[in-house]
């Protein structure tokens, strides 16, 4: 039977799937649903409804959907009209076929790649999902109410837009012509709940000893620097870390898009804002970082170091402002060490490698590595202390390390987290501060 001929003789709109016990017709279901929509439209004020609250536009939607239903003779069992209700409401109030996912907390990511193909990620691992949208007009609907939220357009002569949701999510949209087989839309979610150290511990992304080395840095207002890859979970240690710093500080963070969360009483949030439709009014980190150092910090956290910002950070953690951290995309230490002299470059002030080298030196004491492996997991795999400099060269070296050792039949990582043994040259310097550290840390061994 021709899809028009069975919702014409009201045949059922499921059919029978090996994995689930029954699924609408995709095909008959979004002719359905596009037709109930825009009767709906015509029946209902959109303006005003969407300003009632959501319990209550439900049985506005529920209430309207029988009546279309009922006079359009539209074939509709219990679960259809169930799961098309909620459709109409993620349609109208939310982001579409996307709402459920940004609704579970268990995904960390969601990946639009056109209007057929959309991926999550969850623990770490990227699934393909069986979400689709109509076609890239109703991927761009959905793109252009996210857009128009914040006061940005996209089109063609604007077309690479990022973007935060109303609960923090950061959102990235790039369109044709530069977006070859259709919009494409990446959601960087964030949790209702804050990660905090004991989830962190429990997931093995460091040991307790590393924890308290790590506390014991912050406490005694020793400058980090946390490097890692895109999805390594720097900004999720950065805030961790920031839970360390004493109620009694001024706290000021610098971010492009603000993303962390801290519970301290005195925090100034800055965030960098994008040009408008004009292409006027940008301001960078570069001028929020040099505008902090009139605020009276007593820390200061630049959410990610990107560009010739590196440089005021610097002089911030060299001229009076222990204990600041930011973070760094980068593959290891040594890269981290080699960026920076990079993003230095490209501002106006000038100094010779040497110099900006002992600068580098002299403003980050420790340089803590993440990294996201093959089975997912987020791991601290190494922290490593500048020591100062021989010759024309920085040198580090490891306190703490991760090793991998194997990889088992499910493709779980098995290693090694160990203690180097040598003692942090910081180590006196974090005594005088009142900190009392066990030694025997630097010598410890965990396997997980």
């Amino acid at each position: 039977m021709r899809l028009s001929e069975r919702i014409k003789s009201g045949a059922p709109l499921l059919k029978e799937d090996t994995k689930s016990d029954m699924l609408p017709d995709p095909e008959a279901y979004n002719l359905i649903k596009s037709k109930v929509h825009s009767r709906l439209v015509e029946q209902l004020d959109l303006a005003s409804v969407t300003e009632l609250p959501r319990d209550v536009l439900s049985v506005s939607i529920k209430e309207a959907l029988q009546e279309i239903t009922k006079s359009d003779n539209v074939p509709l069992n219990r679960k259809e009209r169930s799961m098309l209700v909620k459709d109409l409401m993620d349609e109208i109030m939310g982001l579409g076929p996307i709402e459920p996912l940004l609704a579970d907390n268990s995904i960390q990511d969601i990946l639009v790649n056109g209007y057929s193909q959309v991926y999550v990620e969850k623990g770490g691992i990227l699934y393909l999902t069986s979400i689709r949208f109509r076609d890239n007009n109703h991927l761009m609907q959905i793109i252009d109410r996210i857009v128009s939220a914040i006061g940005r357009r996209i089109d063609e002569s604007s077309p690479m837009v990022d973007a935060r949701l109303a609960d923090g999510s950061r959102v990235n949209v790039i369109i044709p012509p530069l977006a070859i087989k259709g919009p494409i839309l990446s959601v960087r979610k964030f949790g209702k709940v804050p990660i905090n150290i004991k989830d962190l511990l429990a997931g093995h992304s460091m040991t307790y000893e590393m924890m308290e080395f790590l506390k014991a840095l912050i406490s005694a207002k020793i400058n980090i620097l946390i490097s890692g890859g895109t999805g390594a979970g720097k900004t999720t240690l950065l805030n961790v870390l920031s839970g360390f710093i004493p109620d009694k500080e001024r706290i000021i963070t610098i971010e492009d898009n603000a993303e962390l969360r801290l519970d301290q009483p005195h925090v100034v949030s800055l965030e960098s804002r994008a040009p408008n439709i004009e292409g006027k009014g940008a301001v960078g980190l570069t001028d929020l970082v040099k505008n902090s150092l009139r605020m009276r910090p007593d820390r200061i956290i630049v959410g990610e170091v990107r560009g010739s910002e590196v440089m005021d950070m610097l002089q911030a953690m060299n001229t009076g402002h222990p204990g600041s951290m930011s973070t760094i995309h980068s593959n290891s230490p040594r890269d981290a060490l080699s960026r920076m002299e990079v993003m230095a470059g490209m501002g106006s002030t000038f100094f010779s490698e040497k110099a900006l080298r002992r600068f580098i030196a002299s403003a980050i004491n420790i340089i803590v590595q993440l990294a996201r492996l093959p089975d997912g997991k987020r791991r601290v795999i190494s922290i490593s202390e500048i020591t100062g400099m021989q010759g024309d060269a920085i040198t580090t070296q490891d306190i703490f390390s991760f090793t991998q050792k194997d990889v088992d039949k499910d493709g779980n990582i098995h290693g090694v987290f160990r203690g180097t043994g040598i003692m942090p040259s910081i180590m006196e310097h974090i005594r005088v501060h009142g900190i009392k550290l066990d030694p025997m840390i630097f010598q410890s061994i965990q396997e997980v």
